[in-house]
């Protein structure tokens, strides 16, 4: 059964590339390499929910970052992200 079924966890972090920040929407824009763990095999950039707005403060465009994704019913949402150094 559909229902039943795990949700999809990214088990290494991505790196990225932020693009675009909408903090008042809880969103970020992110350009990315092939992320296996959420089934992406290709490059690409692409609008993320996160799951706490928290997350989004101190980034901004052009920041690069490691970051963890998890998919469900409702799409991608970044469950955790870090500055890179």
């Amino acid at each position: 059964m559909l229902a039943l079924m795990p949700l999809a966890i990214a088990a290494d972090a991505i790196s990225a590339d932020v693009k675009k920040i909408d903090a008042a929407n809880g969103k970020i824009t992110l350009h990315h390499g092939p992320a296996k763990g959420l089934g992406m095999d290709e490059a690409m950039t692409m609008v993320y929910r996160v799951k706490d707005a928290a997350l989004l403060k101190g980034l901004k465009a052009g920041d690069k970052v490691k970051f963890e994704a998890q998919e469900d019913a409702s799409g991608y949402t970044v469950t955790k992200i870090e500055k890179g150094k």
